[in-house]
């Protein structure tokens, strides 16, 4: 299937070519990958996992008392945290006080350090990983990170402005109805056929992995 069909449909349930546009993700500069702190990345990735599963708007709501309990989240501090200090957190009211996810971020804090120590930071390394090998990267992730699997690091990566696509019900929809993806979605086959198929719609339109992946999402009937 050619992605101007899928673009057709997409334009004609949103109302016209500008509200899809609109809706429509805008990515920074590749720069502000590298601009970005290594502390800041860790603050997402800890957001995306414990918003997984969850009421993200709850989160949202009390991320302030999240910034004030982890301390701004720095690798280098988090990385070599006591017990005791976790432990503490489990009744910390300002955050939402789940000690499986309270435990992923020393653990998350160690993959971004191993990360930063090898390529200068983990804006840096992000950077130089390419949107057409998403899976390597998410593989990656879910190898060295913790509750870094599913679709919590297609959401980090969105979140921090790394080119890519997210395997949302409705994109998965979107595949399966082009045919594109029979296996499961969130396997590693399932996520090498979307691979294929949004770099293929990629060389095709020249539009970025996220917009494509919008625009897939928009052209399903809800």
């Amino acid at each position: 299937m050619r992605f101007s069909d899928i673009h057709e449909r997409a334009i004609v349930r949103k109302g016209g070519i500008e509200e899809l546009n609109a809706l429509l993700p805008q990515l920074p500069p590749r720069s502000e990958l590298e601009a970005r702190t290594d502390d800041r990345y860790l603050a997402e990735i800890t957001r995306c996992v414990f918003k997984a599963g969850f009421v993200w708007r709850v989160i949202d709501n009390k991320w302030a008392g999240f910034e004030a309990a982890f301390h701004g989240f720095v690798p280098a501090y988090w990385q070599q945290v006591s017990p005791e200090v976790l432990e503490e957190l489990a009744s910390d009211e300002r955050i939402v006080r789940n000690m499986q996810k309270i435990r992923t971020v020393p653990e998350n804090a160690r993959m971004i350090m191993d990360a930063a120590r090898e390529y200068g930071s983990f804006g840096r390394f992000l950077n130089q990983w390419p949107s057409e090998d998403q899976v390597g990267l998410l593989l990656w992730l879910k190898r060295n990170g913790s509750r870094l699997g599913g679709n919590s690091a297609q959401y980090f990566l969105r979140r921090v402005g790394w080119d890519g696509f997210i395997m949302s019900h409705d994109v998965v929809a979107g595949l399966r109805l082009a045919g594109l993806l029979d296996a499961s979605p969130g396997s590693k086959k399932g996520l090498q056929q979307a691979q294929a198929a949004f770099t293929a719609w990629h060389q095709e339109t020249g539009l970025a992995y996220s917009q494509l992946s919008r625009i897939l999402s928009c052209s399903i009937e809800g």
